[in-house]
């Protein structure tokens, strides 16, 4: 059963945006965009909305961090956003929740737990 929901997965590692978007694709998600870096991001951002939002923290431009900042403040959206990190000192990851994060995934990660945290977040 396919599910129309628009996803965002800002990740500048390509083979493993490649695979979270083929999981999620093969999982039900009608459409999924990738983007490479946070100034990508922002422009897709400007131009559309989407239902969920996959960052990882460390990426050129910007960060997953500032990317929550610009998607709260200065979009004013509350749309989920969920961070991915291999960087998961508590520090980093409270100033996550802080911003308006609503999940934080640690890297490495199973493409299938996410798929289920994508799901509790969309309430599917």
């Amino acid at each position: 059963m396919p599910f129309d929901i628009k996803l965002l997965i800002c990740e500048d590692n390509e083979a493993l945006s490649s695979l979270m978007r083929f999981k999620l694709l093969r999982a039900g998600f009608k459409e999924c965009f990738i983007a490479e870096d946070g100034k990508k991001a922002k422009e897709l951002l400007d131009e559309q909305t989407f239902d969920l939002i996959i960052t990882d923290i460390h990426m050129p431009y910007s960060s997953g961090l500032e990317l929550t900042t610009y998607i709260r403040k200065e979009l004013k959206l509350d749309t989920p956003i969920i961070i991915l990190s291999s960087e998961s000192i508590e520090g980093t990851v409270l100033t996550g929740f802080e911003l308006g994060i609503n999940d934080f995934l640690p890297k490495p990660f199973s493409p299938n737990e996410l798929i289920i945290r994508v799901k509790k977040l969309l309430k599917l």
